[in-house]
Order: C-alpha cells, then sequence, then structure tokens
C-alpha cells in the first residue's frame, strides 16, 4: 500500500462516523466504530500505541495526552458537544496520521464551519483553517522544523489562542517505527524537505477554555511546493 492509501483510509472513516454519531452515542462506540471501519478498509494495525481512533469530546477535547497513557472515557455525546477523533491506521509499516474536530448542535453533526451557532467553536475550527493555509504559504523545502515551529506558534498566540499539546509541538515526521520520529519543534533545525512526509497537527484553544480542536494532515513537498496527501 502507498502512503496515499492508507491516508485515504483515515480520511474515508472520518466521513463514515459524521454519518455516525449521534446524541447520547458513548465514546468507546464512535472508536469501536473508527478502528473496524479502518480495519475493513485495509489496515492492519494501529502504528501509534495500539490504538486506532482517539475519541474525546466536550471539555476533554483540551486534553493533550501520550497514546501510552489514553483511555476512552465513558461520556457519551451530548445534542451540542464538540468531539475530536484521531485516527492511526497502518498497513505494513505504512501509516496513515489524521484529526478533525467534528461539531454537533441539535443532535447533528455540523459540516460546514460558517454555519456553527457556537461563537467559541466556529472561532476554533476557523482558526484551524488558517493555520494549515499559512503552514502552505510559508513552508518551502528549506524552511526548517524550528523555523515552522516559531513561525505558527507566534501565530497562535497573535490570535489570541494558546498551543495544547504537552509536548509544545506541532506535528512529527511520517517513519516506520514511532520512536524515529523527530518533531515541529523548538531546537530541530532539520529542514521540512529532509524527511518524505510530516504531519500538521496544532492543538489549539483559547485561554482558560474548556474546548480545543485539532485539525491534522500528512503533508510533503513536490516539485518544491508543500502538498496535503
Amino acid at each position: 500500500m502507498e502512503y496515499s492509501e492508507v491516508q485515504k483510509i483515515a480520511k474515508d472513516t472520518i466521513e463514515y462516523i459524521k454519518t455516525r454519531i449521534s446524541a447520547g452515542m458513548e465514546l468507546a462506540e464512535i472508536r469501536r466504530l473508527c478502528e473496524e471501519k479502518m480495519l475493513a478498509s485495509g489496515a492492519d494495525s494501529f502504528w501509534y500505541w495500539d490504538v486506532g481512533a482517539f475519541v474525546f469530546s466536550g471539555d476533554e477535547t483540551t486534553i493533550s495526552v501520550s497514546g501510552r497513557e489514553y483511555v476512552t472515557s465513558d461520556r457519551r455525546i451530548a445534542p451540542d458537544d464538540i468531539i475530536t477523533i484521531d485516527l492511526s491506521p497502518q498497513n505494513g509499516n505504512i501509516w496513515g496520521d489524521y484529526a478533525r474536530t467534528i461539531i454537533i448542535e441539535n443532535g447533528k453533526v455540523v459540516d460546514d464551519i460558517n454555519s456553527i451557532r457556537n461563537d467559541e467553536w466556529r472561532r476554533g475550527l476557523l482558526m484551524e483553517e488558517e493555520l494549515h493555509k499559512e503552514l502552505i504559504a510559508f513552508a518551502v523545502p528549506q524552511t526548517t522544523f524550528e523555523e515552522l515551529y516559531y513561525h505558527i506558534n507566534q501565530l497562535i498566540t497573535s490570535r489570541g489562542f494558546v498551543n495544547l499539546d504537552f509536548l509544545g509541538n506541532l506535528g512529527h515526521s511520517i517513519v516506520k517505527d514511532k520512536n524515529d520520529r523527530i518533531y515541529t519543534e523548538k531546537g530541530n533545525t532539520a529542514p521540512l524537505s529532509s524527511v518524505d512526509y510530516f504531519t500538521f497537527e496544532p492543538h489549539i484553544s483559547v485561554p482558560d477554555s474548556k474546548y480545543g480542536y485539532k485539525k491534522e494532515n500528512i503533508y510533503y513537498f513536490k516539485s518544491g511546493r508543500l502538498i496535503e496527501l
């Protein structure tokens, strides 16, 4: 399998679960459905601590935790709720890595960000869109991981948001062994083009808020331009 195929498994799973999420559903059921869908679609395992779907809702969406310590809570989806799902399918050491924050209002998924009634949730998701657009505008092959770290974190702060990541980073390289990853962090002076693929996954909130937002894609350079996988 190619990287694009494994990433498509994750993308298709998010679209699938949007059609299944409903008020009253347990987070454990969302996780189960996502993991079963990925396995049925061609994943043979899950590369991040054997957890295929990290699922958070409500004020859990600000939590930033290693997969080693993750436990799916016993929460149920409320009629108005915010859910973050982070997927890590694998096929033969080829990884996918994809996350989205999903908004539920009146018991239904709101797909169009501008149609979200909750102002704070709408602004959080729009900020994620802005950060990904800025990544593509800013990054060139010689940009270092550290330069990207400083640039994006400055933008996050200037817009009145905070970076929630428990290590303060914004993503990592896509490799064969999770212990070999390098990160978009302070001190990493390797150029972005030194790796074949890397994730961009800013996890943000506004100060003192109960809610967090995440959007994760894999990116790579093609003919000097940054492209989403």
